[in-house]
């Protein structure tokens, strides 16, 4: 398998390497991620993108599970599986998502997941019919707010609306996994998971 888009190969231009540095700061201890290379590949995307994702992961009000189980949940749901991965790989534990929490968030139905009566199942929820139907039900919308609040409601639609464009990104560019990242869960995984 190869990217239908190929990302960006250093040595970088120099608009290119300061964006990049952005996107993937050194502390990270990997080479840019082929995501942020294939973004770069068009400057208005590689600078306009950056602030909104960097706010939605840093400065956002949401506790870290939630959005990686936001996350985590949308491109599942996308089968965008690089992005799945690299969440996966390397925010899910340190999130409190081990190995069945993750494994409930791929393979679970929205069925099975609005039976539920966990901490989880109305984050899962929201991600689920945004998805769906790109708006909330009046019960899912009621428990959100009681919840989560207003401000932090909004907070998780950008954030699930932010990953289906980076879904679709990666849709587009067909975007290969990072060598370190959890493969994509196969079509048999799911299956024997339930």
């Amino acid at each position: 398998m190869s990217a239908r888009i190929a990302p960006l190969a250093p040595p970088y231009e120099d608009a290119v390497s300061e964006a990049l540095s952005k996107w993937m700061p050194r502390e990270a201890g990997v080479p840019p991620l082929a995501l942020f290379r294939t973004i770069a590949l068009h400057p208005m995307l590689r600078e306009r993108m950056h602030p909104l994702a960097a706010g939605l992961r840093g400065r956002g009000t949401l506790p870290l599970r939630v959005r990686e189980l936001v996350i985590l949940r949308t491109c599942a749901r996308c089968e965008a599986w690089y992005e799945w991965g690299v969440h996966a790989t390397a925010f899910a534990a340190a999130a409190g998502i081990d190995h069945d929490a993750l494994r409930t968030i791929t393979h679970a139905t929205a069925a099975e997941i609005a039976a539920r009566s966990d901490e989880d199942a109305l984050v899962l929820q929201i991600a689920d019919e945004l998805h769906d139907t790109s708006k909330l039900s009046e019960r899912v919308f009621a428990a959100g707010v009681e919840r989560f609040g207003a401000q932090s409601l909004l907070e998780i639609g950008a954030l699930a609306g932010f990953y289906h464009l980076i879904s679709f990104l990666i849709g587009i560019a067909d975007v290969e996994p990072e060598p370190w990242a959890q493969p994509a869960p196969t079509h048999e995984n799911a299956r024997a998971s339930r």
